[in-house]
C-alpha cells in the first residue's frame, strides 16, 4: 500500500505541477497588476465590512471558515516537514508560492462568488460551479466535485487527526496500551478522539451557520496565541535574526539540501497549507453576503498571507532560530545533511515545533503546540466537511443517487478515527494526493476560464473604477457582458425595480 501511495503521488506531484502552481500565480499576478500588493489596505477594510444575512455570511465569517481551512496541521508539522526534507531554503518558496499565490486565490474565490447558487436556504459556490456554468463542462464540473470529496472526504481529515493523535502522545505520552485491528493504541489518543468526535458531531450538524460562528471566535483567537508565543521567541533571540533571513534565502538556491528538493517541498508545503490555487477556499467564499464578487476575492487574497506570510513564517522562525530540525538527506543509507535533534523524532509531524518551544518554554511550550494544533486541525476538519458537503449537494443536482448529507457527515467522522488511530507513515503522502488531485483540475480550469472570457479581471476592473469614481457598489453581470451569473443577474434586477419603485414614490410625494 505504502509503496503503491507513493508512486501515485509521485505522479501527481510531478515538477510539471510545481511550475504550474507557480506559472499560474505569476501569470494572474501580473493579469491583476499585483492587486495583493496595490489592494492590501482595501482588503483589510473589506474583512469588517458587510454583515450576514438568512442565506449568507458575512466576508469576516467566510474569511474564518476559510482561514480554518487554511491554517491548520499544515502551519505546525507542515513547515517542520518542508524544512526537514527540503532545508531553510525551503520556507522561501513557501513565501513566494503565497505572495504569487494570493492572486490565484482572488481569482478563484471571485468566480466562485461570481457564478453562486441558492440552494436550501444558503448560498452554495466553487470550483465545480464555476466549471459548470462559465466553461459550460459540466463534466468538468463533476470530475472536481468527486475528486474534491474524495480529498476532503476521504483523504484529508486523517492528516489532520494524525498529527493531533501524535501530538497528544508527544505531550502526555501513550498511557494504557489497547489491542484494536490498526494495531496498539495508547488510551489518551483514544481519550483525543473521542473529544473531537463529539465536538465535531455537535457543530457539524448545525450546517455553515454553526460552523461560521465557531470558526471566527476560534480562528483568530488560535492565530493570535500562536503568534505570541512565535513573537516572544523572536523577541529573545532578536540579533539572530538578519542570520535566518539569509539562511532562507541563501539554502533557497543553493545545493545544501538540493535546489530540487526546497522548491518541490516549498511549493507541496505551502499549497497544502495556503491551498492557494487548490480549489478549496472559493466554497467559504461563495457563502459570503457582499457587494460585489471582487470584494470576497480580495477578502481571500487576504487569507493567503494570514496562513502562510504570518503563521507559517512564525513556525520556521521558532524551528530555526532554536535549531530544532534535522534535514534528510536523500541516499539510500538515510544519512542526515544536518542533525541537531535525535535521529529518531518524526520530520512528518509537529515534533521540531514542539522541541522548538519546549527549548525555550519547558514543558509549557510543548503542552501550547498540543493545543494548538488540537484547534487547527479541528477547524480544518470543519472545512474539510463543508467543502464535502457542498460537492456532494452539486452531485445530487443530477443524479438521482441522493447521496444524504448524513452519510458525508458519518464518513468525515469515520475518517478522522481512522487517521488519529493510524500509525502508517505515508498518511501526509494521502494527503498530498489529494491536494495535488484538486489543484491539478482547478488551475486549468481557472486558466482556460480566462482564456475564454476572463471574468474574474473583468470583475477587479469595474471594482476598482467603482471605488475610484466613489460611486455606491452595486454589479451588473449584463453591463460587464457576463454570462450565466444568474444570482447576480437576478439581484441587480431587483435592485433597479426598487430603485425605480423608490423614484416614483418620490416624483408621487
Amino acid at each position: 500500500m505504502e509503496a503503491l501511495v507513493t508512486t501515485l503521488n509521485n505522479i501527481i506531484w510531478s515538477p510539471a505541477l510545481v511550475v504550474l502552481c507557480l506559472g499560474a500565480g505569476l501569470f494572474y499576478s501580473i493579469l491583476t497588476r499585483f492587486a495583493q500588493l496595490r489592494h492590501f489596505r482595501e482588503m483589510w477594510r473589506l474583512l469588517f465590512n458587510g454583515s450576514e444575512s438568512p442565506e449568507g455570511i458575512s466576508s469576516f465569517q467566510a474569511l474564518a471558515v476559510s482561514l480554518s481551512g487554511r491554517v491548520g496541521v499544515g502551519n505546525i508539522a507542515g513547515v517542520a516537514a518542508a524544512i526537514g526534507f527540503g532545508g531553510p531554503g525551503a520556507v522561501f518558496w513557501m513565501w513566494t508560492v503565497a505572495f504569487l499565490g494570493a492572486s490565484t486565490a482572488y481569482v478563484e474565490s471571485t468566480l466562485s462568488q461570481l457564478y453562486k447558487v441558492e440552494e436550501d436556504g444558503q448560498y452554495r459556490g466553487g470550483p465545480a460551479y464555476y466549471f459548470e456554468r462559465c466553461l459550460g463542462q459540466r463534466w468538468l464540473a463533476m470530475l472536481f466535485a468527486a475528486s474534491a470529496i474524495i480529498s476532503c472526504g476521504l483523504f484529508l481529515p486523517g492528516v489532520q487527526a494524525n498529527a493531533v493523535g501524535n501530538a497528544v502522545t508527544q505531550v502526555f505520552g501513550e498511557g494504557s496500551m489497547v489491542v484494536t485491528d490498526f494495531g496498539e493504541v495508547g488510551t489518551n489518543k483514544l481519550v483525543a478522539l473521542a473529544v473531537i468526535l463529539m465536538v465535531l458531531a455537535f457543530i457539524i450538524f448545525g450546517g455553515i451557520k454553526r460552523i461560521a460562528h465557531f470558526t471566527q471566535i476560534i480562528v483568530p483567537f488560535m492565530a493570535l496565541g500562536y503568534m505570541i508565543m512565535a513573537l516572544i521567541i523572536v523577541f529573545v533571540n532578536f540579533d539572530q535574526i538578519p542570520g535566518i533571513f539569509t539562511l532562507i534565502i541563501t539554502d533557497a538556491f543553493t545545493a545544501q539540501a538540493g535546489m530540487g528538493a526546497a522548491v518541490g517541498w516549498g511549493v507541496r508545503r505551502g499549497i497544502y497549507s495556503n491551498e492557494a490555487g487548490q480549489g478549496t477556499g472559493p466554497h467559504a467564499a461563495a457563502a459570503a453576503e457582499v457587494e460585489h464578487p471582487a470584494q470576497q476575492g480580495l477578502v481571500q487574497a487576504f487569507s493567503v498571507y494570514v496562513d502562510t506570510l504570518f503563521v507559517c513564517t512564525a513556525t520556521a522562525f521558532m524551528i530555526l532560530i532554536t535549531k530544532q530540525y534535522n534535514i534528510q538527506g536523500t541516499l539510500p543509507d538515510g544519512q542526515f545533511i544536518l542533525q541537531n535533534v535525535a535521529p529518531e523524532t518524526v520530520i512528518s509531524s509537529a515534533a521540531f515545533t514542539q522541541l522548538a518551544l519546549n527549548s525555550v518554554f519547558g514543558a509549557f511550550g510543548q503542552a501550547f503546540v498540543g493545543v494548538s494544533l488540537f484547534f487547527f486541525a479541528f477547524t480544518t476538519i470543519l472545512a474539510y466537511y463543508y467543502i464535502a458537503e457542498t460537492n456532494t449537494a452539486y452531485l445530487n443536482r443530477y443524479f438521482n443517487l441522493r447521496i444524504s448529507q448524513t452519510l458525508v457527515k458519518m464518513l468525515i467522522m469515520l475518517m478522522v478515527a481512522y487517521g488519529m488511530v493510524n500509525n502508517a507513515g505515508y498518511i501526509w503522502t494521502i494527503g498530498d494526493i489529494g491536494v495535488g488531485l484538486m489543484a491539478w483540475i482547478n488551475i486549468l480550469g481557472i486558466l482556460a476560464i480566462f482564456f475564454i472570457s476572463g471574468p474574474a479581471i473583468t470583475c477587479l476592473r469595474d471594482y476598482e473604477e467603482q471605488r475610484r469614481l466613489g460611486t455606491p457598489i452595486h454589479f451588473d453581470p449584463v453591463r460587464l457582458g457576463i454570462r450565466n451569473a444568474t444570482f447576480w443577474e437576478k439581484r441587480r434586477s431587483l435592485e433597479v425595480e426598487l430603485a425605480e419603485e423608490q423614484a416614483s414614490e418620490a416624483t408621487h410625494h
